[in-house]
């Protein structure tokens, strides 16, 4: 397990935690995707700024790169990581996650988030988790069936995530 790309159905499931233990496990500093894609005060930064950072990552012989973001050269990352972690979480345990994160880290921003960005929860963000996100469940259940010589897992809770880091 040296190039790992751990995506989701939603935010608040888990992923920047995962990434992280199992960075601290594997000995690889994890990179989170929404702390090269959004710039102080809530800006996303330009495509080819998002580019030009994960290019910067696929070429290292090992990496954890955290984070959907899927226009972002998705293909280049799906073809160079030999392991996909995907969390298939309710939307509502996810929803639930994000409002707690909220509260965890008011007027603060989290270490996998961009500097500058504290965290914050809002209309569009709930819309985000409870409507727009689970959407792309599908394409990306459809993505993983098609991958060959890859190690896919898949994790529906934060117990199933202990347990795949307990293992390891």
């Amino acid at each position: 397990m040296n190039r790992v790309m751990i995506i989701g159905t939603n935010s608040g499931a888990g992923k920047s935690t995962l990434a992280r233990l199992l960075g601290e496990k594997l000995g690889i500093e994890p990179v989170h995707f929404d702390a090269i894609a959004w710039k102080p005060g809530w800006v996303q930064a330009s495509a080819e700024e998002i580019r030009e950072k994960v290019l910067e990552v696929l070429p290292r012989e090992r990496w954890i790169l955290e984070g959907n973001w899927s226009p972002h050269l998705w293909r280049e990352r799906i073809e160079r990581a030999d392991t996909i972690i995907f969390f298939d979480v309710n939307r509502f345990v996810c929803l639930f996650n994000a409002i707690k994160r909220r509260f965890q880290y008011h007027n603060q921003t989290r270490p996998d988030m961009g500097a500058g960005c504290p965290e914050k929860f809002d209309w569009e963000f709930f819309w985000w988790i409870v409507w727009l996100a689970p959407k792309s469940r599908k394409r990306k259940y459809e993505m993983l069936n098609s991958q060959t010589g890859k190690r896919i897992v898949i994790l529906k809770n934060r117990k199933q995530a202990k347990e795949f880091l307990e293992k390891l």
